[in-house]
């Protein structure tokens, strides 16, 4: 079964297939994906591997977590689950300024 590893410290200039690379070194990655920030389109600073099973994605701990990847020193660990999050505030505000009558 696969394990979905979370990546952390990422340089800028770490992407998708230089993650998957680095990965592959210790096992089958089925996948590597760096969180990209939608309004800059630069890397948020973190990723997450999926390594085809529990053995190599302990190998892929043991190997990588306080390692140097692209400069950066980075952090590995399992992956938890994504919570419930609340909803967020709605956008309103705005209003109540002063108008001039005159």
């Amino acid at each position: 079964m696969a394990k979905k590893l979370y990546v952390g410290s990422l340089s800028y200039d770490t992407n998708d297939e230089s993650l998957k690379n680095a990965f592959s070194q210790v096992g089958a990655v089925d996948s590597a994906t760096v969180v990209i920030d939608r309004m800059s389109g630069r890397s948020r600073g973190f990723g997450f591997v999926e390594m085809s099973s529990d053995d190599e994605a302990q190998k892929a701990i043991d190997m990588w977590n306080g390692k140097e990847l692209d400069g950066r020193k980075i952090t590995v660990n399992e992956a938890r689950p994504m919570t419930e999050r609340p909803p967020r505030g709605g956008g309103g505000g705005g209003g109540g300024g002063f108008r001039n009558r005159y």
